[in-house]
């Protein structure tokens, strides 16, 4: 008893030296800075000299700013369609490629491919693809006889382009993910719906969707995070415009703090929009258990 007492000690001080480097960078480079910006919300703090208690002036502030809700309203906008859409897309292709098939690996390559490429880089490509002279897609539709729109530049395309853009780098994760909850369904319960006389409707609708409910969670949850931290596709491909109708929260944070060095504003407008996301995650969580409680 004695000894393995002192080896589970010795394990114990082990792990602990393994997980200590990981603590201090997430000490270092998350939770104080987090600590520093709820502290700089409630300051003036402007980087160069000014760092005076304000109290809740920046909030205050927040609240009546126009531009800071319409940022909102253009991820909310966002979100409503490319969220769904990001679902039914990865669940569709990764229910095309669930099978031992030869060639299927590398079909399920090429998809996962944008995801591996920079934002940053991927938006560039795009805004080269999408230009309304020379773009290969304004291209693509005058063969057809469709004069292609500027797409970047008018407020009925710009948000949709941004849309497709990430659609395009965002699916090939979300396959993947789908891709493992499909092989985790028991092959006994197809068996059995099919000796029921269930088509591949019902199987779908009765087997393969309620068993992804927890994946389904999580691929809806990520993509409403992400829709809500927007910031690369908006910054490359239109800088906001036209008219601000793709200027998302992150970017006007982004805005605030470095171009206006408002840091403490900024910080203001950071914390509200984290508390936006909770709050969005949580109704996700309550929504999903509701439906599981149906089910």
């Amino acid at each position: 008893m004695a000894s393995i007492s002192k080896l589970n000690r010795h394990q114990a001080r082990t792990a602990y030296v393994f997980i200590t480097p990981t603590i201090l960078l997430f000490l270092i480079f998350t939770v104080i800075p987090v600590v520093m910006a709820f502290y700089f919300s409630f300051t003036n703090y402007d980087v160069v000299k000014n760092r005076d208690w304000v109290n809740f002036d920046n909030y205050k502030r927040l609240f009546h700013d126009d531009l800071y809700w319409t940022t909102f309203k253009n991820v909310a906008y966002y979100t409503v369609i490319f969220v769904p859409l990001n679902i039914l897309l990865s669940l569709g292709i990764a229910m095309l490629l669930n099978f031992r098939r030869f060639g299927v690996r590398l079909f399920r390559t090429m998809n996962y491919m944008p995801t591996l490429t920079s934002a940053v880089a991927a938006a560039t490509v795009w805004v080269w693809l999408l230009h309304p002279e020379y773009g290969l897609v304004n291209t693509l539709l005058g063969y057809i006889g469709v004069t292609g729109p500027a797409w970047l530049a008018q407020t009925e395309t710009a948000m949709l382009s941004i849309i497709l853009v990430t659609l395009w780098q965002s699916i090939g994760s979300n396959m993947i993910i789908y891709i493992a909850g499909l092989q985790g369904v028991p092959d006994y319960l197809y068996e059995s719906a099919k000796l029921d006389g269930a088509n591949a409707l019902q199987r779908f609708r009765y087997i393969t969707w309620p068993q992804l409910r927890p994946t389904t969670f999580l691929v809806s949850t990520m993509s409403i995070i992400g829709a809500l931290q927007l910031f690369d596709q908006a910054f490359v491909l239109t800088q906001g415009g036209p008219g601000n109708v793709t200027k998302t929260p992150v970017y006007l944070i982004y805005q605030q703090g470095f171009n206006q060095l408002q840091m403490g504003y900024a910080s203001a407008q950071a914390f509200v929009l984290a508390l936006a996301i909770l709050i969005f995650s949580l109704i996700n969580m309550r929504v999903n258990k509701s439906e599981e409680s149906v089910v």
